[in-house]
């Protein structure tokens, strides 16, 4: 595991971690305990769509690779306390073609996953914001042409920028007034055009 990245996030590397993590189960187990903090696999049984009996075996299965462990202080003889190694994670597209598959698989089961926040946010938290927030709040889809390095030093550049505040909770109280903003980033990079199709 690596968190030499600006967020603290776990770094997934083995093709095999990679292909654990694309289940729905899994995902959605590692998203609530980093979200929602230590769960026991009954507490998250309603919020991930597995029994409890389900949910123990996929914990025990994500923790084979690192990605969660016993919780800190969790004492209970009678229930075992799960919570997640780091606030998030991240993967790059490995080298072989082992690992890309198993890339393309989970980044299919994210977008598969990911794909109803929006809306859920719009029925769910909009109406419950004040105006202030709901004004902040915006959807943008913007293309622009650049380089592959020019591409990753934007990328750092945003992750830079956003450390402070995705880090605030480990490091201070945050200011009066503040609460959890969700960005969603997706990094479309788009297919040349053949010339020779013309």
């Amino acid at each position: 595991m690596s968190l030499k990245n600006p967020y603290g996030d776990f770094e997934i590397t083995e093709p095999q971690a990679l292909r654990a993590l694309a289940h729905p189960v899994r995902l959605a187990i590692l998203d609530r305990l980093q979200r929602h903090g230590p769960s026991t696999a009954t507490g998250l049984s309603p919020h991930v769509g597995a029994t409890p009996s389900v949910v123990s075996w996929h914990l025990r299965h994500l923790a084979t690779f690192g990605l969660v462990a016993d919780a800190d202080g969790s004492t209970s003889k009678r229930e075992r306390w799960w919570q997640a190694t780091s606030r998030g994670f991240r993967f790059s597209l490995p080298d072989d073609a082992e690992g890309q598959a198993a890339a393309r698989q989970l980044r299919g089961e994210m977008f598969a996953r990911y794909a109803e926040t929006p809306q859920q946010w719009l029925l769910q938290e909009d109406p419950r914001l004040d105006d202030t927030w709901r004004a902040l709040a915006g959807v943008a889809d913007t293309s622009f042409i650049a380089t592959p390095d020019e591409t990753r030093q934007l990328e750092e550049a945003i992750e830079e920028l956003l450390a402070p505040y995705v880090r605030r909770k480990d490091d201070e109280t945050p200011p009066a007034g503040a609460q959890i903003v969700r960005m969603l980033r997706y990094l479309l990079p788009e297919a040349a055009d053949d010339p020779s199709a013309s």
